[in-house]
């Protein structure tokens, strides 16, 4: 089969896309409007950018070309919480993806509970087991719908106990879900442990 891109209107290439890019890790972002209202929302365009300053980067799209409370929210008050929720957490990750107006919280509507955050306003979720603070460092517009990429610096890292180890997070302790195609999810399923490659800083090498 072949298909070519300039056949596709956006929708038929999003649900392409999400189907072939798997599994993908889910961003769970909580904002706070002006007005002081919590959003939370999942997002599964989610990477890290930069180690030093560590930088995280989250795609956010559009419905219907209206900016998303998400965006909306990172926009006016330049800071965000990136969470990363494990599978306990899975139903209310999925619930939080409803569409609600901006004036309803869904932290309320799912009766999450908030702790203050170290760094910047906006509180962070008590129940994921990594929680990353944020503050806005750069937002970069791609392609016709509106999407937008938005990277953040992180802050600070809380993380529960017992996952990190020697500098590194047990990842079957940490036990994360992952979004594939539709309205399906993951989780890490088979670890697979390979000889790790020795990598060359090659900023440092000689030229």
């Amino acid at each position: 089969m072949r298909i070519l891109a300039s056949d596709l209107d956006p929708q038929q290439t999003y649900k392409l896309l999400t189907g072939i890019i798997v599994p993908r890790p889910i961003a769970w972002v909580a904002t706070q409007s002006p007005e002081g209202v919590l959003n939370v929302a999942p997002f599964s365009a989610f990477t890290f950018v930069s180690n030093k300053p560590p930088m995280i980067g989250v795609n956010v799209g559009r419905k219907a070309g209206v900016m998303k409370d998400t965006a909306n929210n990172i926009h006016a008050r330049g800071e965000y919480v990136v969470h990363i929720a494990d599978e306990q957490l899975l139903q209310a990750v999925h619930d939080s993806a409803e569409e609600h107006p901006p004036e309803v919280s869904e932290v309320e509507v799912l009766g999450l509970d908030c702790i203050p955050s170290d760094c910047i306003g906006v509180p962070r979720l008590a129940a994921p087991p990594v929680a990353m603070e944020c503050r806005l460092h750069r937002v970069i517009e791609f392609g016709v719908t509106g999407s937008e990429f938005i990277v953040g610096e992180v802050l600070a890292f809380h993380i529960r106990e017992g996952l990190a180890r020697d500098g590194k997070i047990d990842t079957l302790a940490l036990n994360p879900i992952c979004r594939l195609g539709g309205p399906n999810y993951a989780t890490l399923g088979t670890i697979v442990t390979l000889r790790a490659v020795a990598q060359t800083d090659k900023t440092v090498m000689p030229g």
